[in-house]
């Protein structure tokens, strides 16, 4: 059975007895550590990440201030945080109601037995506080030895550019394992040592080739970065590919768990007077408003509609990212009953101008690659001032050009040279060219000088 750590008597009991549910239906899982927190501390984990352990940044703070005045505010609302890590570390937060907690904790085993089970997590690495601990005390020491604002400029730019990585690589961090510890037992980890082994457990690169997916890691090896600033990219590519799969399964993941703590509590361990409540708490985090997107509904309606179609439920979680799930299960039954409309009005449904194939492939294309761009490093020295090019390629959505321009002014920061990317903004080829601070967007007709830029 799990380990359950600051729960109060009650709490603990629900937990077990929801575990013990869990495992009974077949779900498989790391144990479980709950941590009972205020709602401000629970925020300020989220801000973080979800690890309270991790390296300090003025982004994690702006994270933290959004999330507490959407609390403030009654805006928004964190009902629970779990980590992919093993054990699998939970946070509840204190002021939620009994009903509320038995739900997230039956929403946490369903977390942690997607985390331990599918694919896309398998390469994680499953030691990841203790990482992030050992990456926290790594960035201080260079914050001693260079100074802060050195230190937090080349951190931004680095976080800036974290989406630059290819999902479709598993990266594998099988390493020895340690005993299992509650959370404040990390605190008193040896990091050096933790540092070495994770260092050994990564996989090498292979020699640079070209077109590269991996820009970060094209840059751990080839950008001449001092020592310091290398172990920092290396931070925080690690960082990102850990985080990857989260994105690239937030439907599956949040529709599993939806399912689970659903079947868990109702299959016998509610009480009469919790029913009401408990459909209450359910239905607002499943529902969506018009013209929104709710993972958790898109995710329960498509395992439930597996259910329905007699699919093995187990081996959909195991094998699926949300892209494939949702391309093996939607069809125009499925399209048409999630907009409300039985199979028999599907001709009426063509006549009001839904079109369920056109609904489908804009969702595919909405969360292809995690919603991030696709952008590749496909040629370098080209024009002969070593410089970087790198490729967008284009699905029908246009980049943001603010945004754009400051992911080539930093990259251009870390290579020391030129970078060009490659788009089409308004359905026009478009390059954007960064040399130091100035960001120049030249277009088919030739360069525009309006869309010079000096980056502030």
């Amino acid at each position: 059975m799990g380990i359950k750590t600051t729960l109060p008597t009650e709490l603990k009991y629900h937990a077990l007895v929801i575990e013990s549910k869990a495992r009974e239906y077949g779900l498989d899982f790391f144990d479980v550590v709950f941590e009972l927190l205020d709602a401000r501390d629970v925020n300020g984990i989220a801000a973080y990440g979800g690890f309270p352990v991790r390296y300090p940044s003025w982004r994690f703070g702006m994270e933290f201030e959004k999330l507490q005045r959407g609390y403030s505010w009654g805006m928004s609302k964190i009902y629970e945080l779990v980590i992919n890590n093993d054990p699998t570390y939970a946070y509840l937060v204190r002021s939620n109601s009994l009903l509320e907690q038995k739900l997230v904790m039956a929403h946490v085993y369903g977390h942690a037995d997607f985390f331990k089970n599918n694919v896309w997590f398998a390469g994680t690495e499953r030691r990841m506080l203790d990482r992030m601990a050992y990456g926290a005390t790594r960035v201080r020491r260079m914050i001693d030895q260079h100074g802060q604002e050195v230190v937090e400029k080349r951190l931004d730019d680095m976080l800036s550019l974290e989406g630059l990585i290819d999902p479709f690589v598993l990266r594998s961090h099988e390493g020895v394992r340690e005993p299992q510890r509650s959370l404040s037992e990390h605190r008193g980890l040896r990091l050096e040592n933790f540092g070495r082994e994770a260092a050994a457990a990564l996989p090498s690169r292979p020699g640079p080739q070209l077109p590269e997916a991996d820009v970060l890691g094209y840059l751990v090896q080839e950008a001449p970065l001092a020592d310091w600033e290398r172990e920092l990219l290396e931070i925080v590519r690690a960082e990102a590919y850990y985080f990857l799969p989260q994105r690239l399964t937030k439907v599956a993941n949040e529709g599993w768990a939806c399912y689970w703590h659903s079947k868990i509590l109702t299959g016998g361990l509610l009480e009469a007077s919790e029913i009401v409540d408990f459909a209450d708490v359910h239905s607002g985090a499943t529902a969506a408003a018009p013209g929104q997107f709710n993972p958790y509904r898109l995710g329960l309606r498509l395992f439930r509609y597996a259910e329905s179609l007699g699919h093995d439920l187990f081996m959909l979680r195991r094998i699926h990212n949300d892209v494939s799930f949702i391309d093996a299960l939607v069809d125009e039954r499925f399209a048409l009953e999630y907009h409300g409309a039985e199979e028999k009005d599907s001709l009426a449904a063509r006549e009001q101008g839904f079109d369920w194939k056109a609904w489908k492939e804009n969702l595919l294309t909405s969360l292809s690659f995690g919603g991030q761009p696709r952008i590749t490093l496909v040629d370098r020295d080209a024009e002969g001032e070593g410089e970087l090019v790198l490729e967008h390629r284009h699905d029908g959505r246009d980049l943001q050009l603010g945004q754009s321009r400051e992911c080539v002014k930093r990259l251009a920061s870390l290579w020391g040279a030129p970078v060009h990317l490659h788009t089409r903004l308004d359905d026009e080829p478009c390059t954007l060219i960064a040399r130091g601070e100035e960001v120049e967007v030249r277009t088919e007709g030739g360069d525009d000088p309006q869309a010079t830029a000096k980056a502030s």
